[in-house]
């Protein structure tokens, strides 16, 4: 483990090599799984007061799965993460016409509805977030289902930080991650 600031990271997204291979795995992160996609607190707002911006994106599965659950679920005491449709995919998500999964809040934010991506759990995977009173885990999370990702990751030797970087950015700040880039950098050079 490396230390940035109040962060623990794992040596592993510097390590290891991932780029998203959407063509081949179909978006399956946004399908597979016993859970939906994790949410802070403050995300709970968000979608509270852009739901009506986000909703003509999604389906009608979608939609009739968050009338029923609500727009998130506590699944934990104060652990909270998107709902389900049927016990498979996110209620966010959307399916293009050849079956690939895609986040309707995502495709609000590309039209210019609103300006907030996805959450932020969505943008920095393979990257898990825990938070502990004292200091932050930055950890890689390995999932069989991007298994391609990996593959492509080293046939392009991109590091998991660098392939995450705008998410990176979006939640510690350009500081942070340019520290750990020159953390990085001293750790790869050996």
């Amino acid at each position: 483990m490396l230390q940035i600031r109040n962060s623990l990271v794992s040596e592993d997204i510097l390590d290891r090599n991932f780029v998203c291979n959407i063509t081949q795995c179909k978006g399956a992160c946004c399908v597979e799984g016993e859970a939906g996609a994790p949410l802070e607190k403050k995300e709970l707002q968000i979608l509270e007061e852009n739901y009506s911006v986000i909703e003509p994106y999604l389906n009608e599965a979608g939609k009739a799965a968050i009338k029923e659950q609500g727009k998130y679920i506590e699944a934990f005491k104060e652990e909270w993460e998107t709902p389900l449709v049927d016990g498979k995919e996110c209620a966010y998500a959307v399916f293009t016409e050849n079956g690939t999964a895609e986040c309707g809040i995502e495709h609000a934010q590309k039209d210019g509805k609103l300006d907030w991506k996805k959450p932020i759990s969505c943008h920095l995977y393979p990257i898990r977030i825990q938070e502990y009173s004292e200091f932050t885990a930055v950890n890689y999370h390995h999932w069989q289902i991007c298994e391609t990702a990996c593959s492509l990751g080293a046939q392009l030797k991109v590091p998991v930080y660098k392939f995450v970087k705008e998410a990176l950015i979006r939640k510690f700040g350009e500081a942070w991650y340019n520290e750990l880039d020159r953390v990085a950098q001293k750790h790869l050079s050996k």
